[in-house]
């Protein structure tokens, strides 16, 4: 018998998939048998502090519970580009009987058996219930502050993404940020610090790459992935990859001003590594939401040096008022969307940029990020000429 905590779609897969599965949640938790010592799957969003989890027994995640019939897989995991990572390993080893899942698209107890490769993008949480599963190649982004209260501290959180380093094997490889060069693991680190030394590693052209950061990185972990295993960097494939929306997104208003849709970022390393490209530029920077009770002081200290005025919105408006009093920056205390894009119409001319960067969760005013983003979006396209 297979139990699983939660009736999501990554338990709901589970239960179409294997027989014999009971789900749980709190409604009937009750006839949980604690003294069964059969396997109990956790959903990978219900955190450690649940009462179900703390009240279960031989917890594993749905990683451990497919991994005897997993083939060859590359998991991908960080703060920033899980995502993009992952799409972009299968836009160019899809043709190598690739499939990609797991945090993203199809959950992995549905996926094909037959392919030759999963790419998994894999979450922290994930990685906290996983007892065994390992992967054949690791991509690891960097690591930056978030998830705090799932995890508890950002110590937490990073532990969990380092763990597959501890179970890998001789053979099998990892390519992480070099701050974690030490680490005590069997299989083959390729460390990295930047862009420019995985292309020297990987002997990457950047010339010939369509990408700008944030997504360079991205598309050099999946050429990279290539290259190791069947020798080959895919320039022409790659360069055909088509970001997702809400992803440091331009476009422009009826005034020809540029407006950046980056709902996607949130947390702060995501709005940091947004801002780059435009930090030479004047900036009207929306910030906010729902923080999930990250240390902000990081992009504070960054923004600080910027031409730049802050709009703030959301859940944690009142908090990013104070930091900005704090660190001596401009600000717009606004609370929602649609304020903060009628006080920047007012100022903003074409020398500049505006960004919706909001370094939070969208989950306190919206349904996700990409509704955020839509509504960005069609505020600004219904902006007067006048």
């Amino acid at each position: 018998m297979i139990r699983v905590l939660g009736k999501g779609l990554t338990a709901q897969a589970i239960k179409e998939t294997y027989e014999n599965v009971t789900l749980y949640d709190d409604n009937n938790f009750n006839t949980y048998d604690k003294s069964s010592n059969d396997v109990t799957v956790v959903s990978p969003g219900i955190p450690p502090f649940n009462e179900m989890v703390k009240n279960s027994r031989n917890i594993i995640s749905d990683y451990d519970l497919i991994y005897n019939e997993m083939p060859f897989s590359i998991w991908i995991s960080g703060t920033n580009g899980k995502t993009t990572t992952t799409q972009m390993c299968q836009h160019i080893l899809k043709e190598k009987g690739s499939v990609c899942g797991g945090n993203i698209g199809v959950a992995i107890s549905k996926l094909d058996k037959e392919s030759k490769i999963w790419i998994l993008e894999t979450s922290s949480f994930t990685f906290h219930y996983t007892k065994y599963a390992k992967p054949n190649l690791y991509l690891l982004l960097p690591i930056s502050d978030d998830h705090v209260s799932w995890h508890g501290s950002f110590e937490e959180y990073e532990k969990a993404k380092l763990k597959p380093l501890y179970m890998m094997e001789e053979g099998e490889v990892a390519i992480i940020p070099e701050k974690y060069k030490n680490i005590d693991t069997d299989c083959y680190l390729i460390t990295y610090k930047d862009s420019n030394e995985l292309c020297e590693k990987f002997n990457i052209d950047k010339k010939l790459i369509n990408f700008k950061e944030p997504f360079l990185l991205d598309a050099l972990l999946a050429l990279a992935a290539k290259k190791i295993i069947f020798d080959e960097v895919d320039y022409k494939t790659i360069n055909t990859y088509k970001v997702d929306g809400h992803k440091v997104e331009e476009f422009k208003d009826k005034k020809n001003r540029l407006w950046v849709n980056d709902s996607k970022a949130t947390n702060v390393d995501a709005t940091l590594n947004a801002l780059i490209p435009y930090k030479e530029k004047k900036i009207y920077l929306i910030l906010g939401g729902d923080d999930k009770g990250a240390n902000l002081e990081p992009l504070f200290e960054y923004i600080k040096d910027l031409n730049i005025e802050i709009y703030t919105i959301g859940k944690n408006f009142q908090r990013l008022n104070s930091l900005a009093e704090k660190f001596s920056i401009n600000f717009s205390s606004c609370e929602y969307l649609d304020n903060a894009i009628e006080q920047i119409d007012k100022k903003y001319d074409k020398m500049g940029v505006s960004i919706l960067s909001p370094a939070a969760a969208s989950l306190d005013q919206y349904s996700s990020y990409k509704e955020r983003g839509q509504k960005f979006k069609e505020k600004v396209s219904r902006l007067s000429l006048n």
